[in-house]
């Protein structure tokens, strides 16, 4: 008998491609002598519920179907369970960045199920602000701009919709000024275009933020972009698609395992392409070690 697996569906992610995923996956997942139940999302953030319902009726083996947002939603009601839950991912959403920091196929629902039924538990990282769990990235200022402007262009998806749109807002963004401190030390005030703080490689669809990022360190890579003219912002954007971006003189790189930021105001930020409005003008990020269990392909380690 095979373990049961309990799958979440957010069928609006990717622009409808969840909804498109549902029997292809669940097709997938079928083995002779295994348990799938599955559940499809009614309204944004219901995933933690649902993962935290599969959980108390005893399923631990719970599959994210989505993007980041859905993963990370997912990832929320394990936590919240308190009990020893293997998360399963399937991309079906716009960036589904944190997939590329694990092994895990872009658009291979055979080789996801795969991995669910046979992979290995990798146990990963978690970002916490204000309460919101984060398994990729936490961002602030262009990043937000971008995200924005994502809403409105609906013939685009995944990495091509982020670079146009990152395209589009490179010259209109002004900026904001920010004082970040990292486990209690200070790395000064200064005007932003842009402030990432990543457990994963990679955000945005495909940009390279931090290259060397390994999920189960206990720590954040900070990515501080210090602003600039168009001429300045179109070469940090070339750097940053390259993953070179940390060798440019107006972006400060480093790591920490909490941090203090404050701003003028309380800023809009996005966890894992989630957007949200902070309540306070200073918030608080802390890293949550080796706290989530992730499966991912046996190749990969554990």
């Amino acid at each position: 008998m095979g373990e049961p697996v309990f799958v979440v569906f957010n069928p609006r992610s990717g622009k409808g491609r969840g909804a498109r995923l549902v029997r292809p996956v669940l097709e997938a997942l079928a083995r002779p002598g295994t348990t799938i139940e599955h559940a499809l999302t009614a309204q944004a953030g219901h995933e933690a519920e649902l993962a935290e319902r599969a959980v108390a009726s005893g399923f631990r083996k719970v599959v994210a179907v989505g993007g980041d947002g859905t993963w990370s939603n997912v990832a929320r009601g394990v936590l919240r369970s308190g009990q020893p839950v293997a998360l399963g991912l399937v991309p079906g959403g716009t960036g589904c960045d944190l997939a590329k920091s694990l092994g895990i196929p872009p658009k291979d629902v055979a080789a996801c199920a795969a991995i669910v039924h046979d992979g290995v538990v990798r146990a990963i990282d978690v970002g916490r602000i204000e309460g919101r769990y984060f398994l990729n990235c936490a961002g602030f200022g262009y990043d937000i701009a971008v995200i924005e402007d994502s809403w409105r262009v609906t013939w685009l998806q995944g990495e091509l919709l982020y670079l146009y749109c990152a395209l589009k807002q490179l010259g209109s963004y002004r900026g904001f000024s920010v004082e970040v401190e990292a486990d209690g030390v200070s790395q000064g005030r200064r005007d932003l275009l842009m402030l990432i703080l990543a457990n994963g490689r990679v955000f945005g669809g495909g940009f390279k933020i931090a290259p060397g990022a390994d999920l189960g360190d206990g720590r954040l890579d900070v990515s501080s972009f210090g602003n600039a003219r168009l001429p300045g912002r179109v070469e940090l954007l070339v750097r940053l698609l390259r993953g070179t971006h940390a060798r440019a003189a107006s972006v400060a790189s480093f790591a920490g395992t909490s941090f203090r930021l404050r701003f003028d105001r309380p800023p809009a930020y996005e966890t894992d392409g989630e957007w949200n409005q902070a309540q306070s003008a200073e918030l608080e990020i802390e890293t949550l070690p080796r706290a989530l269990r992730v499966l991912v392909p046996a190749s990969a380690g554990a």
